[in-house]
């Protein structure tokens, strides 16, 4: 018999402004502590010194991850120029220098290229397998390895302010698999001066905002309180970015067994990604075909 999950058994979204110094992992172990949830997941890894927006899904709600992990998210960060760091941020070793320094002018032409379908080499220090091994490990015990480029969708890269002839704070809007580390190297490369991230943060993922972000101190305080439950966002909240159909009667009881069921909605085209609710509860993820829903993900709620 197959063991029973400790926790409760609860499920929805958790939008945590994320504060430096801790790794995403840890915050999820946290959220899913205060919630005493028998299941957590996120959707995007920030570094630890990155701030902002990480979303915290719990229990059915790790069912929608992928969707809100492929959504385009927006980072407000600031490129420290003159100086290159092995990390690529404000944590490693510099090891290189110049004294040159970019006009506005120059800084606003650089990112033009930045813009659209572009080719990204991840930094050294990041989560990429090369044979096998994440890169940073390799890279912590002084190998230098080659990493392949990887497509990478830029929606906006600007510049929104100049603090100092050293800085520039710029916002970008990308989807997923992007490394801002990587944007601000490249960046400084192509400028001639080298440059490397001191500031980061996510300011929304998808439909999820830092500005409705909680932080780690309210969930500490409120922990295991229905005070708590009450910021947890509904399981549909990962879902926005797919148009919504609605199940018959006779269409949920077949979806809820993992069956394609008829639905009632938006004229959508066949094959289209949509997910289907029944009496305001989201019942499954799937293929729109001829008037039913072919389920990929079926919700237990």
């Amino acid at each position: 018999m197959a063991r029973r999950k400790k926790g409760r058994d609860i499920s929805g979204w958790l939008v945590v402004d994320k504060p430096t110094g801790l790794t995403s992992t840890a915050v999820v172990n946290k959220v899913k502590w205060a919630f005493d949830a028998n299941k957590a997941g996120h959707a995007g890894t920030l570094d630890p010194e990155a701030t902002g927006v990480l979303a915290v899904a719990l229990g059915e709600a790790t069912k929608t991850v992928p969707y809100i992990t492929d959504a385009l998210k927006a980072y407000e960060f600031t490129v420290r120029f003159g100086q290159a760091t092995n990390t690529d941020d404000a944590e490693g070793t510099i090891i290189a220098s110049s004294d040159t320094r970019p006009t506005d002018e120059e800084i606003k032409e650089a990112l033009h290229g930045f813009v659209g379908e572009i080719q990204q080499v991840p930094p050294q220090f990041s989560a990429v397998k090369i044979d096998g091994q994440r890169a940073y490990k390799l890279a912590r015990d002084g190998e230098s390895v080659e990493i392949a480029a990887r497509p990478l969708w830029v929606e906006s890269l600007l510049l929104t302010d100049r603090p100092d002839a050293d800085s520039a704070v710029l916002e970008m809007v990308c989807g997923k698999g992007g490394y801002v580390r990587a944007i601000a190297r490249d960046l400084g490369e192509l400028l001639g001066c080298y440059g490397h991230v001191t500031r980061l943060r996510r300011i929304w993922s998808g439909p999820f905002a830092a500005a409705d972000g909680i932080s780690l101190e309210q969930i500490e305080a409120l922990a295991r309180t229905p005070d708590l439950d009450a910021h947890l966002l509904p399981v549909s909240a990962g879902l926005t970015e797919l148009p919504e159909v609605h199940a018959t009667e006779l269409g949920a009881t077949r979806l809820r067994n993992g069956n394609p069921g008829q639905v009632i909605g938006p004229a959508l085209e066949f094959g289209d990604e949509c997910w289907a609710s029944f009496n305001g509860q989201p019942l499954a993820v799937g293929t729109y075909r001829g008037g039913e829903l072919h389920p990929a993900r079926v919700f237990n709620l």
